[in-house]
């Protein structure tokens, strides 16, 4: 998912009681939408403001609603306000028609009772990839397709790793990378920079090492996590990674890579068009002992809200439909950034742009963040690890006794 481009992960990090308190304080957005027969005016509400009518975003959309027979009045949203606005319309029984959100939001709507299952709108998701899909399935019922997702992968300049004498092949691993960071700062270079600020965008870009070690989110201070949050802080310690990393957005740390001093970058798919640029490349996050890490899912998930009038959703559901057909998603893809949650997308992806393939092969074995059934426990798990790695960041506890806190806490959170 895209976090730091139009800053909705940041969003999904609040997804706790105390944002439903505040959307029930909130402002509501209107439903004007009419009957459930053709030609009347479906309501849609989506996390891209940046995105005016003259975008190819706003047009697919038209298109879609002409398709459908109806006119699509569509709404452009802040993450954080769109959340807001979405519950307190559903507490108002004054949803929009079609409601794009951010993966992790999907927990927290399906929980407030506010979105229809795809059971009953008759949505089709069959070819979506289980792991993208996870992230809208709650207790085996799912709440929506997703639109397309996006991940974290490592991208490294290699003109640094040259001077360094590093080939990039010989990085499969933790130790092999922990090894080529040695030699880029002995050869007068910078190693490493990520984002490991306390906040849901330093718990996002630590999942990789932390799934990459076997380490899972109901069990924060287990021997796998702590190797991963030692991973971190060693290399903070030997001066692999700049003392910055611990107040680091995912945007400074970006900056940092673009100053061209440094080998490595750990960013998202947003970022792709900028790496082509200063020409960095990007191999899969690996494992701690080899293979491609597991990464976070990020990406947005098309959902259909409860409405008085259930003969909507017939119509509804054959928009999100087109929305979502191979075709349109891939003429979108670069307005979007996202790579295709089908496999017949992503291989028409991949023809039209071979440079693509480390991101395909990144998200095919990414992760959905409240997977596993964690839905709306998910947000209080991350900011206990968020804190547990602010203190090992800073070495004012060791990451075992960090963690042993995080898991402590996070466990008294989700009773």
């Amino acid at each position: 998912m895209d976090i730091t481009r139009r800053g909705r992960l940041a969003g999904a990090a609040l997804l706790t009681a105390g944002i439903v308190a505040a959307a029930l304080t909130g402002c509501s957005g209107s439903n004007s939408g009419s009957s459930g027969s053709a030609g009347g005016t479906y309501t849609f509400w989506d996390p891209y403001p940046q995105y005016d009518a003259s975008s190819a975003w706003a047009k697919v959309i038209d298109q879609c609603g002409s398709s459908a027979g109806v006119k699509i009045k569509r709404t452009g949203y802040d993450t954080s306000d769109l959340t807001n606005k979405a519950l307190l319309a559903g507490q108002q029984s004054n949803s929009p028609d079609i409601l794009l959100v951010d993966n992790p939001v999907v927990s927290t709507l399906a929980s407030a009772g506010i979105l229809t299952t795809t059971a009953e709108n008759k949505l089709d998701a069959g070819d979506v990839s289980k792991n993208i899909l996870g992230a809208g399935v709650i207790d085996g019922k799912t709440y929506g397709v997703p639109i397309g997702a996006n991940t974290l992968a490592l991208y490294y300049n290699p003109k640094v790793l040259q001077a360094a004498g590093v080939d990039i092949s010989s990085v499969k691993d933790w130790a092999s990378l922990t090894d080529a960071l040695a030699k880029v700062v002995a050869s007068g270079h910078k190693g490493i920079t990520f984002s490991g600020i306390n906040t849901e965008e330093g718990s996002f870009q630590f999942l990789p090492w932390f799934w990459g070690a076997g380490a899972d989110l109901t069990n924060l201070d287990s021997d796998k996590a702590v190797a991963a949050l030692t991973l971190w802080t060693d290399w903070i310690k030997k001066g692999y990674a700049p003392n910055s990393v611990i107040q680091n957005t995912q945007t400074t740390s970006w900056q940092e890579m673009q100053t061209g001093d440094f080998a490595f970058s750990e960013n998202g798919t947003w970022q792709k068009a900028d790496a082509a640029k200063n020409g960095f490349q990007v191999i899969p996050l690996p494992a701690e002992n080899g293979g491609s890490a597991p990464a976070p899912t990020g990406g947005e998930f098309l959902t259909i809200p409860v409405q008085k009038d259930s003969a909507r959703y017939a119509t509804s559901a054959k928009i999100v439909a087109c929305l979502t057909s191979t075709k349109n998603v891939v003429n979108t893809d670069n307005t979007l950034n996202y790579i295709g949650a089908t496999s017949a997308v992503q291989e028409k992806q991949l023809a039209g742009d071979p440079t693509l393939k480390p991101w395909i092969d990144a998200v095919q074995v990414a992760k959905a963040r409240t997977g596993d059934n964690l839905g709306t426990k998910y947000p209080k798990i991350s900011e206990q690890l968020w804190t547990a790695m602010q203190k090992a960041e800073s070495g004012s506890a060791s990451p075992a006794d960090a963690l042993k806190a995080a898991q402590t806490a996070a466990a008294a959170a989700t009773k």
